[in-house]
C-alpha cells in the first residue's frame, strides 16, 4: 500500500480498481463482494450511492455549499440560511454533513454510501438522510447491516452522534484499508493542500484546521 500525498488527499485514482461501475481501494473490493453476496442471500440488492469522490469533486461540493449555491442542512434536514453566517459558523455547519476537501474518506476509496435498490420504492428517489434507514424504506436492509458488516471487514465510522459528523447509516468503511489511510493523514498534509487549493473559506479553514482535523476527520466512531 502506497500511503502518498496524493492518494491520501483524493489527487490520484492509482489505488483503484472498477467494481460494477464503481471505483474503489483494490483491497476493499473482495471483501466488498462477499458482503454484496451475502446482502442478496438475505434478499437485499446492495448498490452503491458514492464510492470514490476525487478533491475536485469535494471541492466543487463544499464551494456550492460556501457559497450558497446548494443547500446547507441542519440536523433535521432543513436547508439553513447561510447568507448572514461568518465563514467560520460556513464552515461547521458544512462540515456536518459534507467533508472537507482533502479530508474526505471518500478519497480513499475505503468508504462507500450503500443501499438496498429493491427497497427504494418506484418514482422515490434516495435522499440518504438518516429517517430512511430508522424508519423508512431502508430499515430492513440497515438492521441486516448492523448484524453483518463487521463479518465482512465493514464499520459506520458515523454510527454515532459524536459532535462532528451528522449520523450516516448509509455510510460504510473498510476497517483495516482505511485505519491506515487515516493514520498516515496529518493536519500538516492538509494544511499544505488546501494552502494551494482553490478552496472556498481556505483561510477560515486553515486557521481552524487543527480542530477541524480533531473533530471532524478522526472523530469517529471505533465500532
Amino acid at each position: 500500500m502506497t500511503l502518498t500525498p496524493e492518494v491520501l488527499t483524493g489527487q490520484t485514482r492509482s489505488h483503484l480498481t472498477d467494481v460494477d461501475g464503481c471505483l474503489m481501494h483494490r483491497d476493499v473490493m473482495g471483501d466488498f463482494l462477499n458482503l454484496k453476496a451475502a446482502a442478496k442471500s438475505a434478499g437485499f440488492e446492495l448498490a452503491v450511492a458514492s464510492s470514490f469522490r476525487d478533491f475536485e469533486r469535494q471541492q466543487l461540493i463544499w464551494n456550492l455549499k460556501f457559497e450558497g449555491q446548494r443547500a446547507v442542512l441542519d440536523d433535521n434536514g432543513q436547508a439553513l440560511d447561510i447568507s448572514t453566517f461568518t465563514d467560520r459558523e460556513k464552515i461547521l455547519a458544512i462540515l456536518r454533513w459534507s467533508a472537507l476537501p482533502g479530508g474526505s474518506r471518500h478519497h480513499w476509496g475505503t468508504d462507500l454510501d450503500i443501499y438496498a435498490k429493491n427497497l427504494l420504492p418506484e418514482g422515490v428517489s434516495l435522499q440518504l438522510e438518516p429517517w430512511e434507514y430508522t424508519q423508512g424504506h431502508q430499515t430492513p436492509f440497515a438492521d441486516w447491516l448492523t448484524d453483518n458488516l463487521t463479518a465482512f471487514g465493514f464499520y459506520r465510522p458515523y454510527q454515532k452522534d459524536l459532535g462532528g459528523v451528522a449520523v450516516e447509516p448509509w455510510h460504510i468503511s473498510h476497517r483495516e484499508t482505511a485505519q491506515q489511510y487515516l493514520t498516515a493523514l496529518t493536519p500538516a498534509l492538509l494544511s499544505t493542500v488546501i494552502a494551494s487549493s482553490a478552496v472556498a473559506g481556505r483561510e477560515a479553514v486553515l486557521a481552524e484546521l487543527n480542530w477541524i482535523y480533531s473533530q471532524y476527520i478522526t472523530n469517529v466512531s471505533e465500532a
